[in-house]
């Protein structure tokens, strides 16, 4: 199993919370990392390899050049130039790999990969969940000119079909589009892939693979049967800490703490 992360020294603790929640849930499987990043020190490297080693957890890091992403727009503290590494990663990744599960570090695995993993892509360049409701589903298509048929995909887990996508030249796709729509962007990476490879992503469950604090009130609010903690152990793989609430922020809210703390202890 392939899983893509990018990263900057701020997310050093996130990333081994994260990776210790893939090993704990994956003891027999070999598990390659492939972390993107621009500016980590060795220190920090090690400090991440050490809590692997002589596990299944493979860990290589691969430097980017962010000169290639000039003029990109970014906000350090909330969208910084990492997030866009993820679109470049096939000129990166080993010739031998066809798919990889990119995952944001304000994640949490709590249930086996698999069936995700091995998901047909039945042509598709992406697999992924949305998180936004039919409102601002159409506010999205409408913002960013998306096909009707598309879904407002979240980015932060994204089954990457790497075979079709060395096929795409997605360096010149996504510099053409930020010329030409800069102003558009509010969720800049994410907006891109869903503006222009939208109808090419194939829609899972975000109950099952991207669960997150505000979700879980959007259903609890709409549906009969509810969502708790019980429900979440047996249905999840997924959790994603997305937007500003995080559990290792003082003034968090919401139920899905407790699965981020276990795994930093761990």
């Amino acid at each position: 199993m392939n899983i893509l992360l990018a990263i900057n020294n701020n997310y050093v603790e996130q990333t081994i919370t994260l990776l210790s929640s893939i090993k704990e849930n994956h003891t027999r499987d070999k598990i390659n990392i492939f972390i993107l990043n621009k500016d980590l020190k060795q220190k920090e490297k090690n400090k991440i390899k050490t809590c692997f080693n002589n596990t299944n957890i493979y860990i290589k890091f691969i430097t980017i050049n962010d000169n290639e992403i000039n003029n990109f727009p970014v906000l350090e503290k909330r969208y910084p130039v990492e997030i866009y590494f993820r679109l470049f990663a096939t000129k990166y990744l080993p010739k031998n790999i066809d798919r990889i599960l990119y995952m944001d570090v304000d994640t949490i695995v709590i249930n086996p990969l698999e069936d995700f993993y091995n998901m047909d892509f039945d042509g598709n360049l992406f697999i992924g969940a949305t998180h936004v409701n039919n409102f601002f589903k159409k506010f999205n298509q409408l913002r960013l000119k998306l096909p009707k048929n598309s879904d407002y995909i979240n980015s932060g887990v994204l089954l990457m079909n790497i075979k079709q996508l060395r096929n795409v030249d997605i360096e010149n796709d996504v510099k053409q589009y930020i010329k030409n729509n800069k102003g558009k962007l509010l969720l800049p990476d994410q907006d891109l892939l869903n503006a222009l490879y939208g109808n090419r992503i194939k829609l899972v469950s975000y109950l099952k693979y991207n669960l997150g604090d505000k979700t879980i009130k959007q259903y609890n609010r709409f549906n009969k049967e509810k969502i708790d903690i019980d429900w979440i152990k047996k249905n999840t793989v997924i959790i994603h800490y997305y937007g500003r609430n995080k559990p290792w922020n003082k003034n968090y809210k919401g139920m899905l703490d407790s699965f981020y703390n276990y795994y930093l202890k761990q």
